[in-house]
């Protein structure tokens, strides 16, 4: 009986953590909704998006910065949308009052011509009883050439503030169409980001544990031995098939370092036929490339790309910095070939995740203050 009561305490313990724990939870999540103001609303999501951003690198994390993102740039699209709707309505007030204005100074201006054409005239002279009654009809028209003066300062600054609203119209505008782009491509990049991983917290921590056994080697952390000289384009290993240590797949990382910074690989290598291994809609998640240099590839042709160098979905996701800093190839031949003449040194890192094991790579010092890296490869 002693047992089966504690047993029972404990249920209730657990049910009762378990009610509370979901009430916090939807109080934080309602937290931000529950704001009075949309400028209240948006305060609060940059806060929970930096509060997020800042938290460790798991898939959950990842998930909910993109959800912080997403109601954050609808939000300020609702701000923007109320923006203009607003400057809209002082537009068109601006219109009435400028039409109104325009045709008031218009029939003032011939009116003022005519009276100012009369008594201007030797008639002006004869025309007045007095000295008292000239001296008044030119005062007179003294003050009307003065509230003509006014009315068109008023109009031409009616016109001033005209233009300046319209300016502004069309820069929310365009800041409403760039708003709208960038909460597509945030909901693209939560979509992709789960189709990758497959809501799976592991898999999301192998290809992180990838990324970060490449940028380990390219700072230096891999065992390296050298090898010998090479010259340009000649066979300096293959390309490992399948997965092997911190690689999902076959594919050569190709990475050029000038000194201590990385360059975009685009820049040297020449421009050739290539094609992508992922659709045009995903060209914004993976990168592209932009080859114009003049060197030959490390591969035999075709080729196809796995991955672009640059700031892009996949590397803001899983990359330090946020940046892929090669590209990704693979081709039908596996060969690998070096871009141009140097030292050859064959190295290793060991790493964890999903595709435990070492990490093999090949770089090639050109002597230049250039060094070229081949990454999942056999160096030979």
């Amino acid at each position: 009986m002693g047992l089966s009561n504690v047993m029972k305490k404990l249920a209730i313990l657990l049910v009762s953590f378990l009610a509370i724990f979901s009430v916090v939870g939807k109080v934080f999540g309602d937290d931000c909704a529950a704001k009075n103001s949309l400028t209240e609303r948006i305060a609060c999501y940059e806060s929970e998006l930096s509060k997020v951003t800042s938290q460790a690198k798991t898939l959950s994390s990842q998930i909910a910065q993109f959800d912080a993102q997403i109601k954050l740039t609808t939000l300020k699209i609702s701000q923007t949308q109320d923006k203009i709707l607003l400057l809209g309505g002082r537009i068109d007030q601006l219109e009435i009052s400028l039409d109104s204005l325009t045709k008031a100074f218009s029939g003032r201006a011939v009116e003022t011509y005519k009276l100012s054409r009369f008594e201007n005239n030797i008639f002006f002279v004869f025309s007045a009883v007095d000295i008292t009654d000239a001296a008044a009809r030119f005062h007179y028209l003294q003050k009307i050439q003065e509230e003509d003066r006014s009315l068109l300062l008023k109009l031409e600054e009616a016109q001033t503030l005209y233009k300046g609203e319209k300016a502004s119209q069309e820069d929310l505008q365009k800041e409403l169409e760039n708003q709208k782009k960038n909460l597509a491509k945030q909901k693209q990049e939560k979509a992709n980001l789960l189709a990758i991983t497959r809501n799976d917290e592991k898999r999301y921590q192998s290809l992180l544990a990838t990324a970060r056994a490449e940028f380990a080697v390219l700072r230096g952390l891999g065992k390296e031995t050298f090898l010998r000289d090479v010259s340009e384009g000649e066979k300096i290993g293959t390309i490992i098939t399948g997965s092997s240590g911190c690689s999902s797949g076959t594919h050569l990382h190709f990475e050029v370092h000038n000194g201590s910074s990385v360059v975009d690989p685009s820049n040297f290598l020449k421009s050739i036929s290539f094609t992508y291994d992922y659709a045009a809609d995903q060209y914004g998640y993976y990168g592209t490339i932009n080859p114009h240099g003049s060197w030959n590839w490390p591969l035999n042709e075709p080729i196809q790309i796995n991955q672009g160098y640059g700031s892009h979905g996949y590397a803001q996701a899983f990359y330090a910095g946020g940046v892929h800093t090669g590209i990704d190839m693979d081709s039908n031949d596996n060969s690998v070939k070096t871009v141009k003449a140097g030292k050859l040194y064959g190295g290793s890192y060991q790493c964890g995740g999903t595709h435990k094991g070492t990490l093999l790579y090949a770089k090639v010092d050109q002597g230049d203050g250039i060094t070229a890296w081949y990454l999942h490869m056999v160096p030979q």
